[in-house]
């Protein structure tokens, strides 16, 4: 027997309309609110301590630098002071801040697709009129800009908190425990790692792994930027002037004799030893008189090194080729939702 098909009717043939954008980011922010909050809770606890350690540091430096004469060894002896008991600390919240990004990309990234795969609730997501496209855009993009925005504003207030160590002009900007906490870097990796995250979140679709994953892939990243690509960012400057301004960075020191190429780095013992007798103890002698006493003897010591002036544009070439990243990335993570059998 068969019986006859009956024509679908025209308001099935129509679909279901898609949910709006509005609805979506109200869903977002109901199964995000609590990573959201942890967030807050950890970038506010940072920024409560940069205040009050940084109220204090800038009084105690602002006293230090109002001593007069600044050449008499009492007021040299404030300073010192100052960078003993504010110089260890700082560098110490410096170093420890290197991981925030790390831990906002593992713990809010990774979990923002993997979780829904991993218990299968997004069998039941994609049934609601969202779209996979639209659901995953709808979970990534809010929070990859809110948590960017956020970081955004700790190095603001970080970079305040730093500003007595800058001030005096020796110390570089391109300290690599100090470059990426500073300017848009810091929001740029923290925007990097959260599109780690998810992408790994959407390959791995375990939570857990995807969190090693994502920590694993950051520090790798941050340890190849430091090293190889942040001193390719521009040509350095080259120069036979002793006095290299304190905040540079210096790249490589190599030393020549009548043109020719002599050695890299600091002249050796031996070497100062038979030049500058009888007086050479190289563990006691001044630097300049090392310089002016190789200089005596034909050696010529040659600097290449990135200027502080260079900070900003350095910051926006790492912080560009982050965003294209993260772009990628994320750009990835939609395929991945869309092609991916479930």
């Amino acid at each position: 027997m068969t019986a006859p098909t009956v024509p679908a009717r025209p308001e099935q043939d129509a679909g279901l309309q898609p949910v709006p954008w509005r609805r979506m980011a109200w869903v977002t922010w109901r199964q995000h609110r609590a990573a959201l909050a942890g967030v807050a809770v950890f970038l506010g606890a940072w920024a409560v301590y940069l205040w009050l350690v940084g109220l204090q540091m800038h009084h105690a430096y602002a006293a230090a630098t109002a001593c007069h004469p600044a050449s008499s060894s009492a007021c040299g002896e404030i300073i010192s002071e100052f960078n003993f008991t504010y110089g260890d600390p700082a560098l110490t919240a410096a170093v420890l801040l290197q991981v925030v990004p790390a831990l906002i990309g593992a713990f809010t990234g990774a979990p923002v697709l993997a979780r829904e795969v991993e218990t299968g609730t997004f069998r039941f997501a994609w049934t609601l009129g969202f779209g996979r496209w639209r659901w995953t855009l709808a979970k990534v993009v809010p929070l990859a800009i809110t948590l960017a925005a956020a970081a955004g504003a700790l190095s603001v207030l970080f970079s305040w908190f730093f500003q007595p160590f800058f001030a005096d002009g020796n110390q570089t900007p391109f300290t690599p425990e100090l470059f990426d906490l500073r300017g848009v870097a810091f929001a740029a990796w923290t925007l990097g790692a959260f599109a780690i995250g998810a992408l790994a979140g959407m390959l791995i679709r375990r939570v857990v792994p995807a969190i090693a994953a994502t920590l694993a892939v950051w520090a790798g990243l941050a340890l190849v930027a430091g090293l190889f690509l942040r001193r390719q960012y521009m040509t350095p400057l080259v120069t036979s002037n002793p006095n290299v301004p304190g905040s540079a960075w210096i790249m490589t020191q190599w030393w020549t004799r009548g043109g020719t190429f002599a050695f890299v780095g600091r002249p050796s013992n031996n070497l100062v030893l038979r030049l500058c007798p009888p007086s050479g103890v190289p563990g006691k002698m001044p630097q300049e008189t090392i310089l002016q006493c190789l200089a005596q003897h034909g050696y010529t010591q040659w600097t290449s090194y990135q200027p502080a002036s260079r900070f900003w544009p350095f910051q926006w070439i790492e912080g560009g080729w982050l965003l294209a990243l993260s772009v990628l990335l994320i750009a990835a993570a939609i395929w991945l939702v869309r092609r991916r059998a479930a």
